[in-house]
């Protein structure tokens, strides 16, 4: 075997069954907010953990659960990060954990759409995100791994995030929409 044996894809969608662990160290949780009305401000989740079960002839039996820490926040900035774990917005010391579970999958081809529940500090509402699949291989070591990209858009209003600060020129400092990012490698259970 050749290191060229893993630069393509090796197994079809429909032979990807089975149950994942999602691989932190291969993926990202992303967010993207609206800053002063004229900028965007990126960040991501660092410590995370999910898992998936996917029935590719029965998408509907499929599953997928994530459980973030909210303290590992990180913007690129300290104090943003610090501002953001504060009663303000997560309020990280008395909501340690953001989950997600997943209450109906659907898949068209190559295309899946999650639907869960987002709990962000005690407050559940419903998400829809819709993923497509990056493909699926054998790592060097044996593994199945699967991948997926997606994103959404949520008001983060919804879950009683709400602090925000006026502007002199008009418009706020954070925007209510922001939008979620997954790229997302999984590693199929031994």
């Amino acid at each position: 075997m050749s290191i060229s044996d893993f630069d393509t894809p090796t197994t079809a969608l429909d032979d990807i069954a089975g149950d994942y662990t999602l691989d932190v160290s291969h993926s990202r949780l992303g967010f993207t907010a609206r800053h002063a009305m004229v900028t965007k401000v990126r960040g991501h989740f660092a410590d995370w953990s999910g898992t998936a079960h996917v029935d590719t002839a029965n998408p509907a039996a499929s599953k997928v659960e994530l459980t973030i820490k909210t303290a590992s926040i990180e913007t690129g900035s300290p104090d943003r990060n610090g501002h953001l774990v504060s009663a303000d917005f997560f309020d990280a010391e008395n909501n340690p954990e953001i989950t997600f579970v997943s209450t109906d999958i659907s898949r068209d081809g190559d295309d899946w759409t999650i639907t869960g529940d987002l709990t962000i500090k005690g407050v559940s509402k419903p998400v829809t995100i819709d993923f497509e699949s990056t493909g699926s291989a054998r790592d060097p070591f044996g593994n199945l791994r699967i991948g997926f990209e997606g994103s959404t858009t949520i008001n983060r209003r919804d879950w009683g995030l709400t602090w925000n600060a006026a502007l002199e020129t008009g418009g706020v400092l954070v925007s209510d929409k922001i939008k979620l990012e997954f790229d997302i490698s999984a590693i199929r259970n031994a």
